[in-house]
């Protein structure tokens, strides 16, 4: 490993003019580019304390030997310079933005004498007209089909059409009318061309030319009694709607536009571009790539653009590009795309409007694509393998985590704390075991104090279903089938044996609020008492539900909910959540389960005891593994902690007001403005309402008497007081 210090320029050395920088190591290979508005200060960066750098930047510049640069004379040719530079050295520290598939495009050939339809991937040849890119080749080939009823343009091969102008005889489109058989002289090659150009024309969207010239000739047929060419030309344009329709209008007609979104996390990012052309999605792509370098949002939407456009001339570059966020130099960047357009370029962030919708679809599509990425890359058997042996590697297990629980605490400003619970087992979620917990034993903002809490609760739970069925299975091998056993069973679920029990409702993936979300399960008949007599079947039995009532077990015996104890408890966060879970496992005598906790910033691992984190290397599977069981203990938690605050929100005093029901409610509400008004009326102001009598208006004073004012509402983006206009319920 080098130290930068021994290669580093003196100062003064380099110029504070734009210019571009690479980074080479020992064996002269270019490892890195960046370009600059001011060389010296931002190579200077690089030389800092090395503590101070991103983990990723210490490893390009401990792994780098030398470092170059290159002055330009503005900022867009140092932007252009550095993407010739990405391009002709590879560099392994800079992002790059690859297919996971080579998406075809529909593709018109102008460079030949006889324009061919075709569809075609791979790289872009010069003279070719190309429009997409589409998901599918299928979807261009359906298009094409369409449109040659109207554009009988020629669509076969070199050496098909060399033998059809051998033989004189055209190919089977030629004789249904879907060719106009150039090759065996049916039209001129001006002719066909012309036809070419408009089939261009209507895939870059000036569709409606050709559609009110069609069904005018139609109108002129049928006024001529030319029945049969009017029904052709019906046909004709009804097949161009369909294939218009199969681009879907999301924009005024005249746009022409790519809107480009990025979805990412600290290891990976996932690209979206929607291709909008005469207001049009004509067609899509993306690319997950690695996070090789420190980069934020801007600095991969650059990225992108060069190397979407690096390569593209005139019209391949829009005449506006919507982005989610802005590069460093937006002035320099839109430069750079007008020069390769020929005409100004608008590169900005959509406010507002269809375009604004338009963005948030690309969004969720970033997302969702990112979310396949890493559920593929898991659900393979032996990635998983080898992400659980580095997991038990790095962290110094014995064996292999085969069941992973993870712990996370959510709340919203100290309100409505609560805990989630999620388990992987071989690498996969078990969301039949997912948890929920509510904090009870303190309130306000502490998550390190309520770490503690909900893992003490849920293994004091297992240790009590485990002295619960050692106690069942004891009895049983004692004297299995006797009547004793009835004694045995009341013994096994009465009230000494249970403790406090949880009251955290089990989940299936989805958090929901209130009495609804409770797992309900038919308690067990218990034989107590000195009137049972006679063999009592063995039931079987697990935690206590909610009601503190047995569960039973399943047939096979096995106990479920909290019985399972897990290989490796991960907590969403450092060092303090660490410590504070194994504190709690200490207090309970637990020594057989390891802890670590995953830290979102930097993506480290912490042990309990250790001053330092385990550094798992980037693209490693266990870090991949343990990421992904973390994201989902944070998904889980805020869902369950937003749906417990939204019911908070909606409840209202009135409530609890027996024979209250929702429309005398809202009359209330309506005739008082607000329940803050309706807390201060006289039993007298609330009868003059219709439909409330003397004996409910009683009970309306007597509910809200007994119940405290809520806190003023808080708008959080302005600090906006928020005024109580209704009852709270919907």
């Amino acid at each position: 490993m080098a130290d930068p210090s021994s290669y580093r320029p003196k100062p003064g050395q380099i110029p504070d003019s734009p210019g571009v920088y690479k980074f080479r190591d020992e064996h002269r290979r270019v490892i890195y580019v960046g370009k600059a508005k001011n060389l010296r200060q931002r190579v200077a960066n690089y030389f800092q304390d090395l503590a101070n750098l991103h983990p990723r930047t210490r490893t390009m510049v401990t792994t780098a030997a030398s470092v170059e640069w290159t002055v330009v004379s503005t900022e867009v040719e140092a932007l252009q310079l550095e993407y010739s530079w990405i391009k002709e050295f590879d560099p392994r520290f800079n992002v790059k933005y690859r297919d996971d598939k080579s998406y075809p495009y529909l593709a018109v050939t102008l460079n030949e004498e006889f324009p061919r339809v075709q569809v075609m991937r791979g790289a872009k040849k010069k003279g070719v007209r190309y429009f997409g890119p589409y998901g599918h080749a299928w979807a261009i080939r359906e298009t094409v089909d369409l449109m040659l009823r109207v554009f009988p343009v020629r669509t076969c091969s070199a050496g098909v059409f060399k033998n059809a102008a051998r033989t004189g005889r055209p190919c089977l489109l030629g004789y249904i009318g879907k060719c106009s058989a150039p090759c065996v002289g049916r039209v001129t090659p001006e002719e066909h061309r012309e036809l070419a150009e408009d089939f261009c024309d209507f895939m870059a969207g000036r569709t409606g030319t050709y559609i009110r010239r069609l069904e005018k000739d139609m109108m002129q047929a049928a006024e001529e009694m030319e029945y049969e060419r009017a029904a052709r030309l019906r046909d004709d344009a009804e097949a161009l709607k369909r294939a218009m329709e199969k681009s879907a209008v999301v924009l005024a007609d005249a746009t022409d536009a790519d809107l480009i979104a990025v979805a990412e996390d600290e290891l990976e990012a996932a690209l979206q571009i929607f291709h909008v052309r005469g207001g049009r999605v004509r067609g899509q792509r993306g690319w997950v790539t690695d996070k090789v370098e420190a980069v934020d949002t801007s600095g991969l939407v650059e990225h992108a653009l060069q190397q979407l456009y690096g390569e593209e001339r005139g019209d391949a570059v829009p005449k506006e590009v919507l982005v989610p966020a802005l590069p460093e130099d937006p002035e320099a960047v839109s430069q750079w795309l007008a020069d390769r357009r020929g005409s100004q370029v608008s590169l900005r962030i959509p406010q507002r409007g269809d375009k604004k919708d338009l963005m948030a679809t690309v969004q969720r599509n970033a997302q969702q694509a990112l979310g396949l990425h890493k559920t593929k890359r898991a659900s393979d058997l032996t990635t998983r393998s080898r992400a659980l042996e580095e997991i038990a590697e790095a962290l110094g297990l014995d064996t292999a985590p085969l069941r992973i629980e993870c712990y996370d605490i959510s709340h919203l400003q100290g309100d409505d704390v609560v805990a989630s619970m999620v388990v992987f087992e071989d690498g996969l979620a078990r969301k039949s075991e997912y948890r929920r917990f509510q904090i009870k034993g303190f309130e306000g903002q502490d998550d390190v104090r309520s770490m503690h809490e909900v893992i003490g609760r849920r293994f004091k739970r297992y240790l009590q279903d485990k002295e619960r069925t050692e106690e069942w299975e004891e009895a049983q091998e004692a004297a299995p089938g006797a009547p004793g056993s009835a004694s045995v069973h009341a013994s096994a679920t009465g009230p000494a044996s249970m403790g406090p029990a949880a009251t955290d409702p089990p989940a299936t993936g989805q958090a929901t609020a209130g009495p609804a979300a409770t797992g309900q399960a038919a308690a067990v008949p218990a034989a107590t008492g000195p009137a049972a007599t006679g063999p009592v079947p063995a039931p079987a039995l697990t935690a206590a539900s909610p009601d503190d009532e047995p569960e039973p077990r399943e047939d096979d015996g096995r106990p479920k909910r909290f019985a399972y104890p897990p290989q490796l408890v991960v907590v969403d966060g450092g060092q303090p959540q660490v410590a504070a879970a194994r504190r709690a496992l200490d207090e309970l005598g637990i020594d057989d389960i390891a802890v670590c906790g995953l830290a979102k910033r930097l993506e480290e691992v912490w042990l309990p005891d250790d001053d330092d984190p385990v550094v798992l290397p980037r693209s490693s599977e266990g870090l991949y593994l343990l990421q992904r069981v973390r994201d989902e203990a944070h998904r889980f938690a805020i869902t369950y902690q937003r749906a417990k605050r939204a019911k908070r929100i909606r409840s209202s005093p009135l409530d609890d007001v027996t024979g209250l029901g929702e429309t005398r409610k809202q009359a209330l509400i309506k005739h008082f403005g607000s329940v803050k008004k309706l807390r201060q009326a006289t039993i007298d102001e609330i009868c003059e309402v219709p439909g409330i009598g003397r004996r409910t208006a009683e009970s309306v004073v007597a509910a809200l008497a007994t119940t405290a004012p809520a806190a003023p509402a808080v708008n959080t983006a302005t600090g906006e007081i928020i005024e109580e206009d209704d009852g709270g319920s919907s």
